[in-house]
């Protein structure tokens, strides 16, 4: 490739840039590598059946690739969800050298540790070099093997694009555009139930981005937005994607937090929203998927269906086991419970512990005005919603 690079250097200020730069490229330093080893098998004939095979081997590769992934980075990420690397590996790594999330990022994602993430990054990269895994991009036949692992990918970048781990700024435009745009390509490549899922999941929550957020970047509650600012068009191309999805009859994960986001997207305003549908919805994801955040978001859906008591008992129970220990979403989301139910006091420690986890600041400044109203008079108190994550967003 060094050569092939000295080659377009040279070759192109006077030819002009291929239309294929990528596949020009590839071509060039096939063709300059097979030269080398030509060259050097008229002094070592055990080199001749190597440089067969490899010009064998290799004559379609650009074509091929472009045949089976035309975009740039799907086609890294499919290439690094290598399935000898276990699932974790996979995601942290992509994310890491594919995507450029960091990572104390990727560790907020998985809800863990940063040093536990480092370690998962390092074994997949020694598993790599000990087992000789090459670098190659992966057939049109390979690529359903590698999916629910791209998905995963995508579907993390997006999330961090939706609510930022951490920083000034509530959201990364940037990177939730880039999800929809691989979202997008994707669903192109492969027409799938789980393709159509994520991508109307990210187009209706990404769709009220510019209500989540005041002017000065102060945190919106779902239930005080201005429901005009929501992107009617994305809401648009998400509901019909959610319908084509569940009309498959194959239930992903993706496709019922869409579904729940949806639920959302159809309500004229807040008071409107069908909490038992949404409860409903969030059943089935647990059978099909149960994990500790979706179990805290269906028990902030049973808090605004049967009332802040229910809710509290559901979390509370979720945080004595200790999976959401660290995570501050679930310690504001008690607070707000126990702030509805006059428990001030409790209110304050759940805010308090919150507000040490939480490393972004319009979260930080949200709670910390929570807090200046726990010292209002009750009948001063201002209401809201319990988590404005309890929209379907994970």
């Amino acid at each position: 490739m060094h050569d092939a690079f000295a080659a377009a250097v040279e070759q192109w200020p006077q030819q002009g840039v291929p239309a294929n730069p990528r596949a020009w490229l590839i071509s060039t330093g096939r063709f300059k590598a097979i030269d080398g080893m030509r060259r050097r098998a008229r002094f070592d004939s055990t080199l001749e059946h190597p440089v067969e095979q490899i010009e064998a081997d290799t004559q379609d590769l650009a074509e091929q690739a472009d045949k089976a992934v035309k975009d740039d980075e799907l086609r890294l990420i499919f290439t690094c969800c290598h399935p000898a690397l276990s699932s974790e590996a996979r995601v942290a790594l992509t994310l890491r050298e594919i995507c450029g999330l960091t990572t104390e990022e990727i560790a907020r994602a998985f809800l863990t540790s940063p040093p536990t993430v480092a370690q998962r990054i390092v074994r997949a990269k020694a598993k790599i070099r000990d087992a000789r895994i090459p670098y190659q991009v992966p057939s049109q036949n390979d690529l359903p093997d590698r999916l629910d692992t791209v998905l995963h990918v995508i579907y993390l970048v997006f999330n961090e694009g939706y609510s930022a781990s951490s920083g000034e700024s509530l959201t990364r435009p940037d990177l939730s555009g880039e999800a929809i745009r691989l979202g997008r390509v994707l669903l192109d490549l492969l027409p799938e139930s789980e393709v159509m899922g994520l991508l109307a999941l990210m187009l209706l929550q990404d769709s009220r981005r510019t209500a989540r957020t005041s002017r000065s970047g102060d945190l919106i509650l779902l239930e005080d937005q201005d429901r005009s600012l929501w992107n009617r068009g994305q809401i648009k191309e998400g509901l019909g994607l959610i319908e084509r999805a569940l009309s498959s009859r194959r239930f992903s994960a993706y496709a019922l937090q869409a579904a729940i986001a949806a639920v959302h997207a159809q309500a004229p305003y807040a008071a409107a929203t069908n909490w038992a549908q949404i409860v409903g919805l969030y059943d089935m994801l647990m059978r099909l998927e149960p994990s500790p955040v979706v179990e805290l978001n269906r028990a902030v859906a049973i808090a605004m269906r049967d009332g802040p008591e229910a809710g509290l008992s559901l979390i509370d129970a979720l945080l004595a086991r200790g999976e959401l220990a660290d995570y501050h979403l679930a310690h504001s989301a008690r607070a707000d419970l126990c702030r509805r139910l006059g428990r001030k006091d409790e209110a304050r420690t759940a805010y308090q512990r919150a507000l040490a986890l939480t490393r972004q600041e319009p979260e930080r400044r949200f709670i910390e005005r929570r807090l200046g109203e726990l010292d209002v008079p009750t009948n001063q108190s201002p209401e809201h919603s319990p988590l404005e994550r309890g929209d379907g967003g994970v």
